[in-house]
C-alpha cells in the first residue's frame, strides 16, 4: 500500500507518519520533501525553475514517482509519503504515476484550524512574524483552503489531537488497530 499524508505546512505531517511507519509492519518512509530541498539548491534551469516551491519542477513531481516506486520495491508492505499537495493537477499527475505501479493508495489529509497551525508552526520554529508575507504561512492558507475539497484525502480534524491521537485514527480507518 501507498499511503499518502497530505495536509497543510505545519500541520502534523512527518510527525504522524513517523509514528505510523513505526506502528505498521513492514511500512518505510520516504519523504520527497528531501529531494525537492535538493533540486531547489542546484544551479540548473529546471522546467519549471524560478519558483519558490519545488512542486513546480516537473523534474521534482517525477523523482516522487520514482522515489515511492523504489522505496515501494524495498518494503514489503506499506510506503507511507507525508506532502503538502494543493494542486490538483500536481497531485493527480504523481498519482497517475503510482498506479502504474501500484493500486493501492490510500490518502489521509490532515486538517486544522489555521491558528492551530500558525501554533504548530511557531513551535517548530518557523518565523511567523509578518504572517502576510511569510512564505510558510502563505503556504498554508494556500492548503487550509484548497484542501476543502475532499480530492486532496479523507479528512482526519487534527485540531483538538496530538500526533499519537492523529496516527490512532489513521491506523483505525485503516483497519489496522
Amino acid at each position: 500500500m501507498i499511503l499518502l499524508i497530505n495536509g497543510s505546512f505545519g500541520i502534523g505531517k512527518t510527525t504522524v507518519s513517523r509514528i505510523l511507519r513505526r506502528r505498521i509492519a513492514a511500512s518505510i518512509l520516504f519523504n520527497p520533501e528531501w529531494t525537492g530541498s535538493l533540486l531547489m539548491r542546484l544551479p540548473l534551469n529546471l522546467k519549471g525553475s524560478g519558483t519558490d516551491d519545488f512542486q513546480d519542477l516537473d523534474l521534482w513531481r517525477k523523482s516522487v514517482v520514482k522515489g515511492v516506486r523504489i522505496f515501494r520495491a524495498l518494503a514489503r508492505n506499506t510506503v507511507i509519503v507525508p506532502m503538502a499537495f494543493s494542486r490538483k493537477d500536481y497531485l493527480n499527475e504523481i498519482l497517475t504515476g503510482i498506479r502504474n505501479f501500484d493500486n493501492d493508495i490510500r490518502i489521509f489529509c490532515l486538517k486544522a484550524r489555521f491558528e492551530v497551525v500558525l501554533q504548530r508552526l511557531a513551535n517548530r520554529g518557523d518565523n511567523i512574524n509578518g504572517v502576510e508575507n511569510s512564505w510558510v504561512v502563505c503556504k498554508a492558507k494556500t492548503c487550509i483552503e484548497a484542501h476543502r475539497d475532499d480530492y486532496f484525502g479523507e479528512s482526519v480534524n487534527t485540531s483538538e489531537l496530538n500526533p499519537f491521537e492523529v496516527a490512532d485514527e489513521i491506523m483505525n480507518r485503516l483497519g489496522q488497530a
